[in-house]
């Protein structure tokens, strides 16, 4: 079987604890692969109540402030990463539903080949109530999927 060559890599960020690791081995994949890597988070407008999706106003300061703080926190994964040794890194942040856009809106609009995310921060009844993220992404996106364990969810599954 052929060694599979990523050239473009998207790293889904959340700002959970699956962050670290992620971007770790995001960056460790892009150095070997000689790879560009995006950092992309989605910020959701909507929230879910009692099973429907409710569209909450936002003001302009507060979009303004979310975008801010957002690309502030992926400014500093991003020179995390170019102390690792990778300097071919871009951010990213979107608004929508983060399974499509995951799993197949931005791979399709950055030509990505390889997509590294985390294991899901919901806890049982919250997956099976709102799905998790991770499985649909695995599920429907267009390349490969490295889906990154944190400790938390390996001990969690051992019980």
């Amino acid at each position: 079987m052929k060694d599979m060559q990523y050239k473009n890599i998207v790293a889904a960020i959340d700002g959970s604890k699956a962050t670290l690791p992620v971007l770790t081995a995001a960056v460790k994949s892009a150095i070997h692969n000689h790879a560009h890597l995006d950092l992309l988070t989605i910020e959701q407008v909507g929230q879910i109540t009692d099973g429907y999706i409710t569209s909450t106003t936002v003001s302009t300061d507060q979009t303004y402030n979310l975008v801010k703080t957002t690309e502030e926190r992926l400014e500093d994964l991003k020179m995390r990463a170019w102390k690792m040794g990778l300097l071919d890194v871009s951010i990213h942040i979107r608004f929508g539903n983060p399974k499509r856009v995951i799993a197949q809106d931005f791979p399709k609009d950055h030509h990505n080949d390889l997509i590294v995310i985390g294991t899901t921060g919901l806890s049982s009844v919250e997956r099976f109530v709102l799905g998790s993220v991770t499985n649909y992404v695995n599920r429907n996106a267009p390349c490969d999927v490295l889906v990154v364990r944190t400790e938390n969810n390996r001990q969690e599954e051992e019980r």
